[in-house]
């Protein structure tokens, strides 16, 4: 074997081999590189050939061609970009005079964090989310660390959701006066920490009522049932109740008349008959006051009821009077038939048309009745009168 190996044959095989394999080498290209460099948009970055110590000028590429943004070489072969912008991010290499790899850069252009602006919500008493945005765009990807805590108590982790840019609390001591939340943002070219104050019960804000339903009532034509569910996110509890408030208006009308209540259903009385109705519904914490209105639920179309009027199918399709299946949880009330409010008014008004026609009546017959009279006596005076007159004296 030995013999072999040493035979000009196997000496030929292998000095065409690593000739042939050289120049291969000097131009091999990966897309794994050594480093990840980071560097600031508009200033100047430097960049290394590695390790290396050679005193000869190395060859860069950026992105394998020789074409390089505004820069400078070094005698100790780092390459200086001038003023960079984004054209000069990229892959970068230096290879020696031979055309060997010596090193690669992975170059990463944009800026250090700044402050963040954050806006946080409070959906219930057990819940806090605070999401934020960056008013200068970075251009680098970040990570954040948030934690939050009450007035006197340890910070807590504010469990970061980094695609959303938001991050979430439970069980937040609510009976602080004071709640801070902190949130750092680090990128490769630096970090920045932004503080926040607020109370939550002033941040206290629910979400809008769910399954809202509105309908006319039947025999009724200036009354409607509102009814509606808590909110899913609302703990459904004796402690923590909620106020809602209904709003209506004819459709076209610019006033919204509005009705409190403390159930999940009400009943308007005073709808203008025969007129398409809007309606909505809002919650508020009840029991502070300083607690925010949620938004108002989707505007629900409803007619009241009309004995003149069947509805017709396309304009049932066509309203949705109710976004859940009707299921009753109305409070009781005393319905007054407005009918027999209205019968009542016009067998007040018939009688009092009789009367006044009686009277009428009665006052031209006595009048009659005198003028009779008069005329009887002046006819008796007048034949009277005759007779005298016929008399012999």
């Amino acid at each position: 074997m030995p013999g072999l190996l040493s035979s000009p044959v196997c000496l030929t095989v292998v000095w065409f081999l690593s000739w042939s394999l050289r120049p291969s080498c000097a131009q091999i290209w990966t897309n794994e590189v050594s480093d990840v460099q980071f560097g600031r948009l508009g200033s100047n970055v430097t960049l290394t050939c590695g390790k290396s110590n050679i005193r000869t000028p190395a060859v860069w590429h950026l992105n394998r061609s020789s074409a390089l943004p505004w820069h400078k070489v070094r005698s100790d072969g780092a390459l200086v970009l001038l003023q960079v912008n984004h054209s000069a991010q990229g892959n970068y290499s230096c290879s020696d005079s031979q055309g060997l790899l010596l090193h690669s850069i992975n170059l990463r252009l944009g800026h250090p964090p700044g402050l963040l602006s954050i806006s946080c919500q409070v959906p219930n008493h057990a819940h806090v989310r605070c999401s934020w945005v960056e008013p200068v765009k970075t251009f680098l990807p970040a990570k954040y660390n948030a934690s939050f805590r009450g007035t006197g108590q340890e910070w807590t982790p504010c469990v970061v959701n980094v695609a959303r840019k938001h991050c979430d609390v439970d069980h937040p001591a609510f009976w602080s006066s004071m709640h801070t939340l902190r949130i750092t943002e680090t990128n490769g070219l630096g970090s920045e920490t932004t503080f926040i104050q607020f109370q939550l019960h002033k941040l206290l804000k629910p979400d809008p009522p769910q399954s809202v339903s509105v309908m006319g009532i039947e025999g009724y034509p200036m009354r409607l049932n509102v009814s509606w569910d808590y909110p899913s996110s609302w703990p459904r509890l004796p402690a923590f109740p909620l106020i809602f408030q209904i709003r209506y208006q004819p459709l076209g009308s610019a006033y919204w008349s509005e009705i409190n209540s403390e159930g999940t259903t009400v009943i308007i009385c005073d709808a203008l008959a025969g007129h398409l109705h809007q309606v909505q519904v809002r919650a508020r914490d009840e029991v502070n006051p300083e607690t925010q209105w949620s938004e108002w639920s989707p505007v629900l179309p409803v007619w009241p009821w009309s004995v003149s009027t069947t509805p017709d199918p396309e304009e049932e399709d066509f309203f949705p009077f109710s976004t859940k299946p009707e299921t009753s949880t109305a409070e009781s009330h005393n319905v007054v038939p407005e009918d027999g409010g209205n019968l009542g008014l016009v067998i007040l008004l018939v009688l009092f048309s009789v009367v006044i026609l009686t009277t009428v009546f009665s006052f031209i017959f006595a009048v009659w009745v005198r003028q009779k009279r008069r005329n009887h006596v002046t006819k008796q005076e007048l034949t009277s009168m005759v007779k005298m007159k016929s008399m012999p004296i």
